[in-house]
């Protein structure tokens, strides 16, 4: 992996045994540095410049010795001012065995934002929470263990004019230093889609290239790249100046992306979310005051008061998500039609133009009726992204975390959960790569893995296809809610599994939750638009791409080894005896070609089943039977392995080969060969969205679970369990309905 672990060291020297005070400007830092070291200490400037440094000697209650650093005081490690810069470097170059965040305790909030950059750095960390006296006189009471447990950091009270908690912290800050040993675990949070997207790619560059990750973490000199830190890009570039380059194009592409879609810019994206970070931890239970303690509620916070509500927070998420599916389906349908009957068209127009042949099947049959049938989706997938691109740059999507914590917590998952859910589908249209991925947030090896095996189950923009098909045949008048119901099979299924790993396999303690909770924006139209595009584009590419080239090698493998030439005689034979007696009986020229085009669609269907993929599908079908599936759905769910969206393509393809040319023109669309085939019913086409649903994730995905693991064993866990566990259920279900 590119970020650095918790068992990965930045520093073998670390034998130089003292503690560092950091803090806030006015935080109380000075009084607390000179109350543990008094007159044992000395006081000089750091070399070349004019910032002070302090240095001294503090001894703990059992008379042990400890050398102290004084760190100049600065709101952040932003690198803005020299003092900022200085307390930086003494952090990653002489690397202090822990740090005393001395903290103005009134104004927590403010104050923590130094201590998140420090976490990000990997510094062993103690919070000293300085004031207490005073921010209980302004009516505000901290609840020091509630952040303890939140932020994994012991948190002392204390009032350092009175000497009150400071033996406490330093005897903390020893013990600290003492089982770091100089490890370091970074905190890892997310800043947003689109920074997310770019990190580990950054991320990888700079670990591949040792760029300063003798003293940083590289996800951090990542960041400092899209902050366009002055300080440690010159420092970089020193070392290698190529891949500083890299790094720099990155950079500025997210920077206009964001510029363009959000009119800011990466630093204002991530101090937004470590604010947001901050906040969601004071809001869970830390700082408890009366409502004349606040200046004003900020307008974040009122939304919150609502859309984040105990009981009504839930009811408003579901009915987002109900909303997205119906307007989906009703506003796209009309487009969906549109398109599938130009692709109808193209396909008639291209084969008349062209010679019988393989050449001509494939064309027709292998790429317009595979592709096409996963592209006459665009209109319906846009839609989707575009309500979806609405709520992620609102800062809505943060906020469904905060509500399901406590639903996640049941389930043996942590509530940071939620956003690789999320992102792998959890709201349609997402892609379970990505998600897989989004699971690095998470701190606890045990919930990410278990987030990890279970991201799959959700209605990721794969499956979107599948379901849209299937759903509008047999659903018709009611679509938006079944598609709900789908939804929420996903989300359940990856909840009991979850429960049922962390109760056997993954077994171990839940840790806290802590998410970051981004201010609530007014999305700009030209924002949503360019998000809505890119992912479509995406889609686009992905059809044009992979789902082709899989198409192509599903029509090959359908179509050959052709028919025994003796079995092409017979048909041949039975054609011209057709012919033959319909002239003797003087029959028209329409009721000969009706009759022809029975013995074309039994010479189609049996060629079909004896190619290389009917073979398979039909040596399988005795399996797959209970479930309702036929030769042709094998063939298609074999695919689909490969990429979801790969069952349309594939049953656009086998039932274009198992047809004749001249069928009836009302029959031409891959949705009214289904509708008309006598072995679909409402129970195994129930059967099949289940399945879908649930089955072996995608080879990419299969993959990413490797990468992410580093364990071949839950890539085939991943795919047998969700192979098995969807056949039940499909089973099941499918029985279910035939008895009813």
């Amino acid at each position: 992996m590119a970020e650095v672990t918790s068992s990965e060291r930045l520093h073998k020297d670390t034998e130089k045994g003292f503690i560092a005070i950091a803090g806030n400007p006015n935080s109380g830092k000075t009084t607390a540095f000179n109350r543990y070291t008094g007159a044992r200490q000395h006081v000089g400037n750091y070399p070349g410049i004019t910032v002070e440094k302090k240095e001294g000697v503090a001894h703990l209650p059992n008379g042990t010795a400890v050398t102290l650093v004084d760190l100049p005081g600065t709101y952040s490690l932003t690198a803005y001012s020299m003092e900022e810069v200085v307390a930086r470097r003494v952090l990653a170059e002489e690397r202090p065995g822990a740090v005393i965040d001395v903290l103005n305790t009134p104004v927590l909030e403010r104050n923590l934002y130094l201590a998140v950059q420090m976490l990000e750095m990997g510094i062993p960390l103690v919070l000293c929470l300085n004031m207490m006296d005073e921010a209980r006189e302004r009516g505000v009471n901290v609840n020091a263990e509630r952040l303890e447990q939140l932020t994994g950091l012991k948190c002392v009270p204390a009032v350092a004019r009175k000497g009150d908690g400071l033996d406490e912290a330093l005897t903390e800050a020893v013990k600290l230093a003492e089982k770091a040993q100089g490890r370091v675990d970074p905190l890892i949070i997310s800043y947003g889609p689109d920074l997310d997207a770019v990190l580990p790619e950054m991320t990888k560059i700079v670990s591949d290239a040792s760029l300063l990750t003798d003293q940083y973490p590289a996800r951090w000199v990542a960041m400092k790249f899209l902050e366009k830190d002055r300080d440690i890009i010159s420092r970089a570039r020193r070392i290698n100046s190529g891949v500083c380059d890299k790094l720099a194009a990155i950079a500025a592409k997210v920077e206009a992306h964001l510029h363009t879609t959000l009119n800011t810019y990466p630093e204002a994206v991530i101090a937004d979310y470590r604010y947001g970070w901050i906040n969601s931890i004071i809001k869970n239970g830390v700082l408890v005051g009366s409502s004349e303690s606040f200046e004003r509620v900020a307008f974040s916070d009122k939304l919150d008061r609502v859309l984040t509500n105990r009981l009504g927070g839930p009811l408003i998420l579901l009915a987002v998500l109900y909303a997205i599916y119906f307007f989906t389906i009703e506003v796209g349908q009309y487009p969906n039609d549109w398109l599938s009957a130009g692709f109808d068209w193209l396909s008639d127009y291209i084969g008349s133009r062209m010679a019988d042949g393989s050449l001509k099947s494939l064309v027709t049959a292998g790429i317009i009726a595979g592709v096409g049938g996963v592209l006459g989706f665009v209109p319906l997938i846009m839609i989707m992204f575009f309500m979806i691109a609405f709520l992620e740059d609102s800062g809505y999507m943060a906020r469904v975390a905060y509500i399901m914590d406590r639903v996640f917590r049941f389930f043996g998952l942590h509530g940071a959960s939620i956003m690789p859910f999320i992102i792998g589908g959890g709201i349609a249209g997402g892609c379970a790569v990505p998600g897989v991925m989004g699971a690095r947030t998470l701190r606890s090896p045990k919930e990410r893995l278990a987030t990890i095996l279970t991201v799959p189950f959700m209605t990721c923009g794969a499956k979107i296809p599948v379901f849209l098909l299937f759903v509008n045949i047999f659903f018709e008048s009611h679509a938006a809610t079944v598609m709900f119901i789908l939804t929420l099979a996903g989300w359940a299924t990856a909840l009991l599994v979850a429960m049922l790993l962390r109760h056997t396999i993954i077994k171990g303690e839940p840790t806290p939750f802590v998410m970051e909770l981004p201010p609530y924006r007014l999305p700009t139209l030209s924002g949503i638009l360019i998000h809505t595009w890119e992912r479509t584009w995406q889609y686009i590419k992905k059809a044009g791409t992979i789902i082709l080239g899989i198409s192509i090698l599903i029509w090959a493998a359908m179509t050959f080894p052709d028919l025994p030439q003796h079995e092409l005689d017979d048909y041949d034979t039975q054609r011209a005896a057709i012919t033959s007696e319909a002239q003797a009986k003087g029959q028209s020229e329409e009721e000969v070609a009706g009759l022809v085009s029975e013995v074309d669609n039994q010479q189609a269907t049996e060629t079909l089943r004896h190619s290389l993929a009917g073979r398979v599908g039909i040596a399988i079908e005795t399996i797959t039977e209970p479930a309702g599936f036929d030769w042709r759905t094998n063939i298609a769910l074999l695919g689909g392995i490969a990429a979801k969206e790969v069952v349309i393509s594939t049953l656009g393809t086998a039932y274009s080969l198992g047809a004749a040319e001249d069928e009836d023109e009302e029959a031409k669309s891959l949705s009214d060969r289904i509708k008309l085939d006598p072995n679909w019913k409402l129970s195994n086409a129930v059967a099949l969205l289940l399945f879908t649903l649930l089955y072996s994730p995608c080879f990419v995905t299969l993959a990413m679970i490797k990468q992410e693991t580093g364990a071949w064993k839950w890539l085939w866990f991943s795919l047998f369990f969700n192979l098995i566990l969807a056949y039940l259920v499909a089973v099941a279900a499918n029985q279910f309905l035939i008895a009813i």
